[in-house]
């Protein structure tokens, strides 16, 4: 045999290395509600495998956990006929999402699959499986105001490029207007959408009214609807904030709006407690508090000197319980909070924003010195106003007692004023903090 003949049979060899003579599978043993459980498929917590259905089609599931020999798996989608001794097939590789600006203007699943109907997403770069992180001595701090458009938190509640904030609310007191109104009028590069476990029927009305043709061009919507399985609801908020971390780290102003951070946390809760983890706080198992603080952590500004990426939160207070864990937990992670109130939007007050029970941690590093003062003056007015509201139809003020509280009287209907806004009107920052200087120094 020459050496030639000899090298290529060693080649040939070595090649039937990596040919996979047997197909490796397990087999599903039991269906409790959302788990699957299977013997015979050993994978890694985190890896996906695929189920064989009745009518043969594969069905994608993850790896959520394992007792002995039992590895639970929660499936992406609903199972459709599921048998005892169905097969499990482990995924041969991981699918790895590729991501560019091709993105820009495209609705998604959680799995990265376009639901628009404009053909396959593909992309120059991958997009990492995990949360981005950032290592917090190297994160750029937040020392550029952020133009929301919205004159009540442009002036009293001025947030910064990098915040991270939660929109707090019962239902129904205006969370998606408000967060529709910020779409429309932030100064942002890229704006990335999460609308997880909401109604179905608020996709569409948000692309149409809330973002509009325009706004879509520079956007990129993920949703996982109520009726979607919680993994995929959780990967869905997962990969918003990979998708914003992305184009964040390519230089760009990116606005992250997830819709809503409770439905994140009501979708681990279902995994947790299938998977047979004690309830701690309300049925909120202890699992649900260590995500939130690490998924909020993967947004905000990075180690670069450009781009950034600045995050709203939507968070429902159950019952308007604003001591809900969820809600207590989302205040004390975020820099700042915005409250809706149902007083507010119960007299026509739009937006429904209660100044006194909202916060912007990063205002004093964002705003000037006059503007943080007579920001607090307009508080305080707002409050001696508040105080009083109910005894004057009753008779119970009487004007000269106190010269504060006077003046709050007066400025009262010059500060609703102010604090109203219709939906279509936008306000500038410059314009919000020179018409409050001038409100507060207005006589009395």
């Amino acid at each position: 045999m020459s050496v030639r003949e000899a090298f290529s049979l060693d080649e040939a060899l070595r090649s039937l290395e990596g040919v996979q003579l047997a197909k490796v599978s397990g087999r599903l043993v039991r269906v409790s509600g959302l788990l699957l459980e299977s013997l015979g498929c050993r994978r890694m917590t985190g890896q996906r495998c695929y189920v064989e259905q009745a009518d043969g089609s594969m069905l994608e599931a993850q790896v959520v956990g394992f007792n002995r020999d039992i590895t639970y798996l929660m499936p992406f989608k609903k199972p459709v006929g599921l048998t005892a001794g169905s097969r499990v097939f482990p995924a041969r590789e991981e699918g790895l999402l590729h991501i560019d600006e091709s993105w820009l203007g495209r609705v998604v699943n959680g799995l990265g699959e376009p639901l628009d109907d404009q053909g396959k997403l593909s992309g120059r770069n991958p997009l990492p499986a995990e949360l981005p992180s950032v290592n917090p001595l190297r994160r750029r701090p937040v020392c550029e105001p952020l133009d929301v458009g919205v004159r009540a938190i442009n002036a009293l509640l001025t947030l910064g490029k990098g915040q991270r904030v939660g929109l707090f609310a019962g239902s129904g007191v205006g969370k998606s207007v408000l967060l529709g109104m910020i779409t429309r009028q932030t100064k942002a590069d890229v704006v990335v959408v999460g609308l997880i476990g909401e109604r179905g029927r608020e996709v569409q009305e948000f692309l149409l009214h809330s973002l509009g043709p325009e706004g879509l061009k520079k956007a990129v919507v993920v949703v996982a609807p109520a009726n979607e399985s919680p993994l995929m609801r959780l990967k869905a908020t997962e990969l918003c904030h990979s998708i914003a971390a992305y184009f964040r780290d390519q230089g760009q102003d990116v606005l992250l709006l997830v819709d809503s951070l409770t439905r994140y946390a009501m979708a681990q809760r279902e995994i947790a407690l299938a998977l047979g983890e004690p309830p701690a706080t309300k049925g909120y198992p202890p699992s649900v508090f260590g995500l939130l603080p690490e998924l909020v952590e993967s947004a905000g500004n990075g180690a670069s000197t450009t781009g950034s990426l600045s995050a709203l939160y939507t968070v429902l207070a159950e019952g308007d319980d604003h001591q809900d864990p969820i809600v207590d937990c989302a205040r004390a992670i975020l820099d700042g909070h915005i409250v809706l109130s149902r007083r507010l939007a119960d007299v026509g007050h739009y937006p429904a924003i209660d100044i006194a029970a909202s916060v912007s941690r990063c205002m004093s590093q964002v705003s000037a010195p006059e503007h943080q003062g007579a920001a607090r003056q307009l508080k305080e007015l707002y409050s001696s106003f508040e105080k009083i509201r109910e005894l004057i139809p009753l008779g119970g003020y009487s004007p000269g007692m106190d010269a504060k509280t006077d003046r709050a009287v007066q400025l009262a209907p010059h500060i609703e004023r102010f604090l109203r806004q219709e939906v279509g009107v936008g306000a500038e920052l410059e314009d919000c903090v020179a018409t409050l200087l001038k409100l507060v120094k207005r006589p009395s």
